[in-house]
């Protein structure tokens, strides 16, 4: 009985007062949100990069 009940809760309030978004703000989100992640994945390969660099010049100097 209360698993209907709250079956039924989770439904009306899903439906009615919810608001959800238009299509183009959830296109905008989606853009925003591909640009900051390949932004970010950028970030991380010049870090990568950059210490696997630094780390031969350290390995080269000490052999």
């Amino acid at each position: 009985m209360k698993i209907t009940q709250y079956l039924h809760d989770v439904y009306t309030e899903m439906v009615h007062k919810v608001s959800w978004p238009t299509w183009k703000e959830l296109q905008s989100s989606a853009l925003i949100v591909m640009i900051a992640s390949l932004l970010i994945a950028l970030v991380i390969f010049v870090m990568d990069f950059s210490f696997e660099r630094l780390m031969e010049v350290v390995y080269r100097v000490l052999s």
